[in-house]
């Protein structure tokens, strides 16, 4: 089954008196970064949705949109 691709601009905004302008996902206080940080660390989809009530799977893929956008546009140096 294929999902069309979501366009995290739907799904994600940064408003100055919300959770000081980090990026959220709309109408909630869930940072961005706390759902890219539960995938890292290994956290399914069914347990962000069931911690997060008013998460959705949309909102999530578009959470890793979001971040494949961020690594586009910056690059970092890598070490190793």
């Amino acid at each position: 089954m294929q999902t069309r691709p979501v366009d995290w601009r739907d799904y994600i905004v940064s408003d100055p008196h919300i959770c000081h302008g980090q990026a959220c996902i709309k109408g909630t206080r869930i940072p961005v970064a706390v759902i890219l940080d539960n995938l890292a660390a290994g956290v399914s989809e069914a347990e962000l949705l069931q911690s997060y009530p008013s998460l959705t799977p949309e909102a999530i893929r578009a959470s890793l949109a979001y971040a494949a956008d961020l690594a586009r546009e910056q690059l970092l140096p890598l070490t190793g």
